[in-house]
């Protein structure tokens, strides 16, 4: 059994002092709070959850910073996603094992302990059928078991090229899959996840201008008790499509056409007005926010304040992975708040502290989305810490959630010290075990892709 000491935790009750928790395999097996550490014990300054990143495209790591030159028209989402299909086009098993596994360490070392992976690049190149068709979904599982991050596996379903059941474009044909197949696909994702450690799988109908509504529900039925993950309401052109398909906006066609509850995250949903607002909060359903994507796509601000009011809960993701930070998501997600609305400390309760505030509803929203409901640290929780050092001038004499507020608000990097997942350390002064290894692969294999 190991036994770590740090002088302040972050429990699901709040902060307690001098503590010592003994971690039995994967799980904490006890707390002791108020006592002094003893000889062999591991000894921290601040140790508080993992955060669940809840939407990830691992491969996009690979262009991350590619789509950054301005063309002879207006650029937007549109133009950004033909730069994606491009490179996903030439993109090998082996390519995307290596970049999943450097954005996977990128995340440990930002403070995040399971990664939901909204998968959607399954079949060769060209589109051609590989004879197993969880050929690139095993590609992801290994990634992850490499780096030891959790893995929330969401295999996409995509169908269509745009509402009505359009016929999929040639820079489509890596994600297309019928109702048939994606049940065989789903199967297997199952079989391959089967050796990771607290693994999930859920199902991800891509988007409603992706999958006709009957294909939808066949979807969401296949694994009735397990996440259900969908981009709706990004862009201003798709509420504008299906508008002109449906005569509804797409969270209200969604919620008036579909079972949603708390099993269901509901990814962006940046156009929403408030009679939405107000029925998703109801639903139970998490809105799954990733605002430094939102930002680089210009997407748009979510209202997140309204939404909160409301009682909605919300988790964060790294979506393009165009930028891995934890607390660059959370701090974001508060920054576009102020600047949208003029005023300050947007996301809390009067008196308390805002990155306290952010920090225990991503957890929550988070961990819920991703089929991990129980994310805080109490005996019998899996061990999923993060340990902060306090040496970083911004984190220097500061305590209880100040340290929370300091971190997110008013530090560039260098203040997680270790990561544990399941109990296995991941990350140790600041760096992956396999940080070096991962990285010459990553290198290779863009050497590859870029030439």
């Amino acid at each position: 059994m190991t036994v770590l000491y740090t002088e302040q935790l972050l429990t699901t009750t709040g902060w307690v002092q001098s503590s010592r928790l003994h971690l039995d395999g994967a799980r904490i097996a006890k707390i002791e709070s108020d006592v002094a550490p003893k000889v062999g014990d591991e000894r921290h300054q601040v140790i508080v959850p993992t955060m669940p990143n809840l939407h990830s495209h691992a491969f996009q790591r690979g262009m991350a910073g590619l789509a950054e030159t301005r063309g002879r028209s207006e650029d937007n989402f549109w133009s950004w996603r033909d730069t994606m299909y491009r490179f996903a086009s030439r993109m090998s098993p082996e390519h995307l094992q290596a970049i999943a596994a450097q954005a996977y360490v990128e995340m440990l070392e930002a403070g995040f302990g399971r990664v939901g992976e909204f998968h959607y690049l399954h079949h060769d190149i060209g589109g051609r059928r590989f004879g197993d068709p969880a050929e690139m979904v095993g590609r992801i599982a290994a990634a992850a078991g490499e780096t030891g991050i959790a893995l929330t596996l969401l295999p996409v379903f995509y169908a269509h090229a745009s509402f009505g059941g359009q016929t999929p474009s040639e820079g489509q044909a890596r994600f297309i899959h019928d109702v048939e197949s994606y049940a065989r696909l789903l199967e297997r994702c199952r079989e391959v996840v089967a050796t990771l450690p607290a693994s999930v799988v859920g199902v991800a109908p891509h988007s409603l201008r992706a999958v006709t509504p009957g294909e939808l529900a066949a979807v969401v039925r296949m694994l009735p008790d397990a996440p259900v993950h969908i981009h709706i309401a990004e862009q201003q052109n798709e509420v504008r499509d299906c508008l002109a398909w449906s005569g509804l906006r797409p969270v209200r066609w969604l919620l008036d056409n579909a079972a949603v509850d708390s099993r269901w995250c509901l990814v962006h949903a940046t156009h929403v007005d408030t009679g939405e607002i107000e029925a998703i909060a109801r639903s139970g359903a998490t809105v799954g926010l990733c605002p430094v994507t939102e930002a680089n796509l210009g997407d748009g601000i979510f209202p997140a304040a309204d939404f909160a009011a409301a009682g909605g809960q919300f988790g964060i993701g790294t979506d393009s992975n165009v930028c891995i930070s934890l607390s660059g998501e959370l701090s974001l997600l508060e920054y576009t708040q102020r600047l949208s609305l003029g005023i300050r400390n947007v996301i809390g309760l009067e008196g308390h502290s805002t990155g306290m505030a952010l920090y225990r509803r991503a957890l929550s929203g988070g961990g819920r989305a991703l089929g991990a409901p129980q994310t805080g640290l109490i005996e019998g929780a899996a061990a999923d810490l993060v340990s902060l050092s306090r040496r970083e001038p911004a984190m220097i004499c500061r305590s209880g959630d100040a340290l929370i507020d300091s971190w997110l608000f008013a530090t560039g990097g260098g203040v997680v010290d270790c990561v544990w997942v399941s109990g296995v350390k991941q990350i140790e002064r600041g760096r992956h075990r396999s940080r070096d290894s991962v990285r010459d692969a990553y290198e290779r294999t863009m050497q590859e892709l870029c030439a």
